[in-house]
């Protein structure tokens, strides 16, 4: 059965509207933002007034990912596999300096923003964020669905690469490659 242009624009625009004020947040919380963040859903901040009050520790009940504060290098693996068990579509907050940035710790360890491993809708900076902040990211990020988004999907159908995290080993050509001189007649790993 095939609708009229007009009314799919309608369910389109019902659907952005549903869609945008039921953000259900998967929060990856760490130190001092976490605790900002759990602030905003107390009286006094009500994130419950903007539809995302409803707090799922399933990525598969999500559809909006609240990464705050400071991630280090081994927890990457985790949140990348936490990100694509996310149904689509989905949206990501980087809450914090140390989430968007690094902030202070500029070291080996910490990730110097989460860009480099999951698309990021919105970025609340401070350290750490106050929850009026929060609140008023995750109104952009509703005025970013309502403005896009169709029932049928057809924005994801004109994908024609994959958009997710990439593997961060390079591949190098045999011809690259260097056997490091040495005795390897010890080596455990490599005895059948």
């Amino acid at each position: 059965m095939k609708f009229p242009d007009f009314i799919v624009t309608q369910l389109d625009w019902l659907a952005n509207q549903a869609r945008a004020n039921s953000l259900w947040p998967m929060p990856f919380a760490t130190a001092c933002c976490g605790i900002e963040l759990m602030s905003t859903a107390s009286s006094r901040y009500d994130i419950a007034r903007f539809g995302s009050e409803a707090m799922r520790f399933s990525p598969r009940q999500c559809d909006l990912m609240l990464v705050a504060g400071r991630v280090v290098m081994k927890m990457i693996p985790v949140l990348q596999r936490i990100w694509l068990q996310m149904p689509e579509p989905k949206w990501c907050i980087s809450m914090g300096a140390c989430a968007s940035s690094g902030g202070v710790f500029d070291t080996y360890a910490v990730v110097q923003g989460i860009d480099r491993f999951l698309p990021v809708d919105v970025y609340i900076p401070g350290c750490p964020p106050r929850p009026e902040q929060l609140i008023r990211s995750i109104l952009d990020l509703q005025e970013k669905v309502k403005a896009t988004g169709t029932v049928n999907a057809r924005e994801l159908s004109a994908r024609t690469a994959y958009e997710g995290p990439t593997s961060l080993v390079q591949q190098l050509a045999p011809d690259e490659t260097m056997v490091v001189p040495g005795d390897y007649s010890t080596a455990t790993r490599l005895r059948d």
